[in-house]
């Protein structure tokens, strides 16, 4: 853990066979202490030790009792029962992470403080007297040890936690002879351990897809401890009475299958996004400064006004001289080669753009021309048809005229024969 890596410290075995007392320890003697308090006296132990790094430990205590989550850290420490405990709820991410709300992370900055706040958890935990144990823990409990540490000037992090888990005890509810609140206690603990044991049947098959971790609490906040990035320790404890034979033998049957599991324990680096950002500025400023040390003057990030010019003026000669070999050198400077290009573009674009009004300037123009031409062409077909309305008018007169001088002439003739009949 101090190294990087996850860890996980956890006991299992039937009630009374010592799995808080391996876990937690016994109260009356130093000497007694157990797991988790000889942990912390060796974490701030070495954490002192070292002075290469900076290092932040945090705790949190969690207890989960018939399927709820409590914190037994309550910050606040207005409880007086375990139901006014503020209720832990597990929440997952997007990648799969359990998260734990409503779950304090305490400071503590030594191995006293620490300690403390182990007394205070373990104060608030659920115990009853069953008949194989007088003061039998009826909850798992998990304590956790974070701890993160850097090294000054560095921007990589190292976050790390140790689950310290101390299991309720697992044994047959007809062997307790327990009735009502504690049967239910009971029931509860049993069909938990159920679920741990079929994740672990199922992590110890090789052609397992689907692992059961949703399937209880315990299983979800342990989920990166069994089968994931964690390195395990389970702890069997057995009662070495003759009645609990059976107990014992399914407890290490239980203890050869987490042995079968293979985790894959990863070191848990991250690089802190302000720092990164600090070095980087005091990098750059390295940098400028080591160039104005070459080039032996000070490099701005804007190039000067004569620059500007000059640079104009050489990209000017280069595109108008018409020598395939000719280069345009303007040395071994970024922002002047970015400026040449930016230019560069900016003139062929300027190019195109005067191209494109040209040609859409020439299009106008016979667009104009040609509707000029189709209103001269309408109009004169319109002139034509007056025309030709005003010939067939003249026509259709001149042909009633002639109609007029035919009837004229026939009533002469018509007359003039008459006449030459009476003669005779």
């Amino acid at each position: 853990v101090l190294a990087g890596y996850n860890g996980t410290i956890f006991a299992y075995g039937q009630t009374g066979s010592g799995k808080t007392f391996t876990i937690t320890g016994g109260a009356e003697r130093y000497s007694d202490r157990g797991i988790i308090p000889r942990t912390l006296s060796y974490i701030f132990d070495q954490l002192q030790k070292d002075s290469s790094k900076v290092y932040t430990t945090h705790v949190s205590y969690l207890e989960i009792y018939n399927e709820c989550g409590y914190d037994l850290l309550d910050p606040r420490h207005e409880a007086s029962r375990l139901e006014d405990l503020p209720k832990v709820t597990i929440m997952e991410d997007p990648d799969q992470n359990i998260h734990l709300k409503n779950l304090s992370l305490q400071q503590a900055t030594n191995e006293e403080e620490a300690l403390n706040l182990l007394f205070l958890g373990d104060t608030n935990r659920m115990i009853a007297e069953t008949p194989i144990n007088q003061a039998s823990t009826r909850s798992h409990c998990i304590f956790t040890i974070h701890i993160s540490s850097k090294e000054p000037g560095s921007a990589t992090i190292r976050r790390s936690k140790l689950h310290l888990v101390d299991l309720a005890g697992s044994e047959r509810v007809a062997k307790t002879g327990v009735g009502g609140h504690l049967l239910t206690e009971a029931k509860y603990i049993n069909l938990s351990l159920h679920y741990l044991e079929q994740v672990i049947i199922a992590l110890a098959e090789k052609n397992r897809s689907h692992i059961p971790y949703r399937n209880s609490m315990m299983t979800s906040v342990l989920r990166d401890s069994l089968g994931g990035n964690c390195m395990t320790t389970m702890i069997a404890t057995l009662s070495i009475d003759k009645r609990n034979i059976d107990e014992s033998i399914s407890t290490c049957r239980f203890a050869q299958r987490v042995a079968l599991i293979k985790n894959e324990a990863v070191l848990n680096e991250e690089i802190d996004p302000r720092l990164m950002i600090v070095q980087l500025k005091k990098e750059i400023q390295e940098l400028k400064d080591e160039l104005a040390l070459v080039t032996g003057k000070q490099r701005t990030s804007e190039l000067s006004q004569e620059e500007l010019l000059q640079l104009d003026e050489l990209i000017e000669t280069f595109l108008e001289d018409n020598d395939p070999d000719s280069t345009l050198d303007v040395g071994a400077d970024m922002r002047k080669i970015k400026y040449c290009f930016v230019h560069v573009k900016k003139l062929i674009n300027h190019s195109k753009i005067s191209d494109k009004k040209l040609l859409s300037q020439h299009i106008s123009e016979e667009k104009d021309t040609n509707k000029e031409a189709g209103e001269e062409l309408k109009k004169l077909k319109e002139l034509l048809q007056q025309r030709d309305n005003e010939i067939n008018i003249l026509v259709n007169i001149l042909k009633k005229e002639k109609k007029k001088a035919q009837g004229a002439l026939f009533q002469l003739n018509a007359a003039s024969a008459g006449s030459t009949i009476l003669e005779q």
